[in-house]
Order: C-alpha cells, then sequence, then structure tokens
C-alpha cells in the first residue's frame, strides 16, 4: 500500500505500536477499527478478508449458530459492500453541513416509504378530516 505504521496510526488514531500488535496478530481487530482502516486504505471493507481459509472461515459465529444443511446468508452485512463505502464518501464530501443535513433528512424519509405509496403525514401536523 506504501504507507508506513506511523502515517497509517497517525490517520486512525493510533501508535505505530498499536498497529504493529494488529499486523501480527497480538490485538483483535474490531469492525469499528476495520472500518477506519478501510477509509484509510481507500479498500472495500472485504478487503481484509479476501485471503481467509475456509478453516477460519468456519469459525465465524454465523457459521458456528447456522443450522446443518442450511445455506449461509451471503451480504448480510450492508458494512461489508462496496456501495455503502462509496455513499458514506459522497455523504461526506458535501461541504455544506445543511446541506448534508437535507440529504441525511431525505434519505431518512426515503427508506421509511413503502412501494404500496403510503402517504407521509402533513408536515404541518393537520389531520384529514
Amino acid at each position: 500500500m506504501g504507507m508506513s505504521q506511523e502515517r497509517l496510526g497517525e490517520a486512525i488514531g493510533l501508535t505505530f505500536q498499536q498497529v504493529q500488535k494488529y499486523e501480527r496478530g497480538a490485538n483483535r481487530i474490531g469492525a469499528s477499527r476495520l472500518w477506519d482502516l478501510s477509509r484509510v486504505l481507500d479498500v472495500p471493507m472485504s478487503y481484509f478478508f479476501e485471503e481467509m481459509d475456509e478453516e477460519t472461515a468456519q469459525h465465524s459465529p454465523m457459521n458456528i449458530a447456522q443450522r446443518p444443511g442450511e445455506p449461509p446468508e451471503m451480504d448480510a452485512d450492508p458494512m461489508s459492500k462496496r456501495e455503502t463505502l462509496e455513499l458514506v464518501r459522497a455523504y461526506y464530501r458535501i461541504s455544506d453541513p445543511s446541506v448534508r443535513k437535507r440529504v441525511f433528512e431525505l434519505t431518512k424519509t426515503l427508506a421509511g416509504s413503502t412501494d404500496e405509496g403510503d402517504a407521509l403525514p402533513p408536515m404541518d401536523g393537520a389531520a384529514a378530516q
């Protein structure tokens, strides 16, 4: 990647010694730290799992809890999708905080609507008679 442990540590608020511990496997890496790393290194979250061997993958909590014979759920975590990373990056490139807030509110509104055309309540609070 061409980035020193020191520069990587600075970018995510760690010392280079802490980065070394993650690299050696001495410390476990939480999901939020992986998210930070993916943003700094400009890679999707899935990058960190590309070379995971089958034996390691079988020890994941989802696979352990899975009933025998049941197919594993694929792409269950939206945080692992490239689309999510691109969306978050684009959102934070909106420099005007008021515009960013309006985009956020619009997104929440759209996510709450259904395909059946449920109407939103009037903004002024007036009830239909």
